[in-house]
């Protein structure tokens, strides 16, 4: 019977040991934090909220230059022909009156045309040349912004990262010749976020400001040759509406 309660308080002191082993054990090894975009934004510091405003500002700008921009190029494939068959016929109302129901760069272009029908060609085509100007600047207002963002985004985060690779090594300094390893990779990795973060941004905003220039490209073409058009229309006959 002694022999019995010996063995079970053998066991008992055993397991204990064992457990307060795998405790210990437990306490040495560390805890590993996940990455997530929320502890990398907080890691970078307040550089990293620059460049979400940056990010902001990009996406408002895209926003709304492809509205403009999708709106501009919305207009009737025949509105040409229909512009030319009113001026055959002498009808330069119904022709502004057709101008005037798109809000696009290519009417207000021949709206201006129109209205100075009567005049030399050369004062209309210089009026015309000037309308189509001041709508190109119109659809390119915003995009220097959007450029700078594709470009100082990048270089807001590296400046971020030599900021953070100065305090990893001044930490460092500090700590004398207690140096961990973890650190200075602690500080490498913060200091890292930030390039990260800049690279992001600036490739979105540079990818949407070509998109944005090709389409007003295309859209400039689209007003050149409806200028052409229109000034080939002076040349042909026209009555008078009555």
């Amino acid at each position: 019977m002694n022999v019995l309660l010996l063995h079970l308080l053998q066991a008992g002191i055993d397991a204990a040991d064992t457990t307060a082993r795998a405790a210990a054990a437990a306490a040495v090894i560390p805890h590993e934090e996940e990455m997530s975009l929320l502890s990398m934004a907080v890691k970078g510091g307040w550089l990293m909220l620059v460049l979400l405003l940056l990010s902001i500002l990009a996406f408002y700008i895209f926003g709304k230059k492809w509205w403009m921009i999708h709106k501009a190029g919305d207009i009737d494939e025949n509105f040409m022909r229909d512009i030319r068959d009113y001026i055959h016929e002498g009808k330069l109302k119904s022709a502004l009156s057709l101008c005037e129901k798109y809000d696009s760069p290519v009417a207000r272009l021949v709206e201006k045309g129109i209205s100075r029908i009567g005049r030399p060609l050369s004062d209309i085509q210089t009026a015309i040349e000037n309308t189509g100007n001041t709508e190109v600047a119109r659809l390119e207002k915003g995009l220097p912004i959007l450029a700078t963002i594709a470009g100082g985004a990048p270089m807001i985060g590296f400046l971020g990262t030599v900021l953070g690779m100065v305090q990893a090594f001044f930490n460092m300094a500090q700590a004398g010749n207690n140096i961990d390893i973890t650190l200075l990779s602690s500080g490498i990795y913060t200091a890292m976020i930030t390039t990260v973060g800049g690279l992001v941004v600036g490739i979105i905003a540079y990818f949407g400001y070509n998109y944005l220039t090709s389409n007003i490209s295309d859209l400039v073409f689209k007003m050149e040759n409806a200028t052409i058009d229109f000034m080939d229309l002076l040349h042909e006959p026209a009555g008078t509406e009555e």
